[in-house]
């Protein structure tokens, strides 16, 4: 799979168990009704995020935003609430799930269902709410490594 470029996301969860995740397998399902998916292993924490808050939100990262996808990929940062602390943020207005600054896009998503994958749990949003940033190229995950698009 790492011949396969993919657009690179923040996933986050408000709530009790408020958490941030660095997600690649992200994709668009449906537009009307408008629906994306998300895949989780069901050993990370942001899977218990997800299935407590029954919302997430999805930030899409910028070319100039690797640092913040080091840092949701880094396991050693603080847990819970605290890890939004180091990093420009928002609260959704439907959901109160962090939404990056910065961000190419946001959406936020209701948890309509959840599937088994292998190791991992397919969840189904419907979105609630979608808008654009200001830049114009993306953060992609190639070759074992972020790139900047080419885009713009």
């Amino acid at each position: 799979m790492a011949r396969f470029a993919t657009g690179v996301t923040v996933l986050t969860a408000s709530g009790e168990r408020c958490h941030g995740m660095t997600a690649n397998a992200f994709t668009s399902v449906s537009l009307e009704p408008p629906l994306v998916l998300c895949c989780v292993a069901r050993t990370a924490r942001m899977h218990a995020a997800i299935t407590t808050a029954r919302c997430f939100g999805i930030s899409v990262l910028g070319a100039d935003q690797d640092e913040l996808a080091r840092y949701f990929a880094d396991r050693r940062r603080p847990g819970g609430a605290a890890q939004f602390d180091v990093v420009d943020w928002t609260p959704g207005p439907h959901t109160a799930a962090p939404l990056l600054s910065g961000a190419l896009a946001w959406l936020e998503c209701e948890l309509t269902a959840s599937y088994e994958g292998g190791d991992h749990s397919i969840f189904l949003g419907r979105v609630l709410s979608a808008r654009r940033g200001a830049g114009t190229r993306a953060l992609v995950f190639y070759g074992g490594a972020y790139q900047p698009s080419a885009g713009g």
